[in-house]
């Protein structure tokens, strides 16, 4: 992988959303494996507090992880907003709070972190978190679909710019999962048991399950530039089911 190789990268991780959902998985399990773990979030219970919309307080972020425990090997992005609204409705003010906190924060992180690691010479991994609705246009989704599709992109070009230095970006695309963003809407009735009943897998994901494919993509040091579903398979279908009627989702 270019000039630089995983002999001897740092193996400490950063989780960027790591206080709850997704992103505490991520961090849970790779404290369970040994790798010292910084986690940051605008919530509490993180390790760092950041906001990742204002690239000063990421270099801070940035710096007092780097005092802790060096530069990290791996990077895990998992914050994000959802947002639903028909795109006639959707206010300029809305769509740049989802592009802003979806697309630019992820970019923001991955430039000050890939930085670090190229400034460091020994490589790493980022695993930025995407969504199916980069690639499924869901009904209502309209700013949250092109805020995704955007992080898509930004991964793919990410990943030719800094190969040469050792450093690999994928995403991972989750299907509807059972994360705080889906404000405790129960999981056995309405539209989430109808998410589940039209997911060929049968059930809605879990931040464990969507855990495993980050960590999995961190680990194939021959894949970069990927943007891996972990949906169950509920991406294989269209929005509109076999009657025509209109079944809206939120990922």
């Amino acid at each position: 992988m270019g000039d630089a190789t995983s002999q001897g990268r740092n193996t400490a991780a950063v989780v960027v959303g790591g206080a709850s959902g997704i992103g505490a998985a991520v961090a849970a399990a790779q404290r369970a494996a040994g790798t010292p773990v910084v986690t940051w979030d605008a919530a509490d219970g993180s390790d760092v507090t950041c906001d990742i919309t204002d690239p000063a307080a990421i270099d801070t972020a940035l710096a007092e992880t780097i005092e802790r425990v060096g530069v990290p090997g791996t990077l895990t992005i998992t914050a994000g907003v959802g947002h639903a609204g028909l795109l006639l409705e959707v206010s300029a003010e809305e769509w740049d709070r989802v592009m802003q906190v979806n697309a630019r924060g992820p970019w923001l992180v991955m430039r000050a972190v890939a930085a670090a690691m190229v400034d460091s010479r020994a490589g790493g991994s980022i695993v930025a978190t995407s969504s199916i609705s980069a690639h499924v246009a869901d009904r209502t989704m309209g700013a949250y679909c092109a805020s995704k599709a955007a992080l898509d992109m930004v991964v793919r070009v990410a990943a030719q710019e800094w190969a040469p230095n050792g450093i690999r970006v994928n995403a991972v695309g989750p299907g509807v999962t059972a994360t705080p963003m889906l404000g405790g809407a129960p999981l056995d009735r309405g539209w989430l048991a109808a998410v589940a009943d039209r997911t060929p897998l049968g059930s809605i994901g879990t931040a464990e399950a969507v855990a495993d494919a980050v960590l999995a993509l961190h680990g194939l040091d021959w894949v970069t530039g990927q943007c891996l579903d972990c949906d169950g398979g509920l991406g294989l279908h269209s929005p509109i089911d076999s009657f025509g009627f209109h079944t809206g989702s939120a990922h």
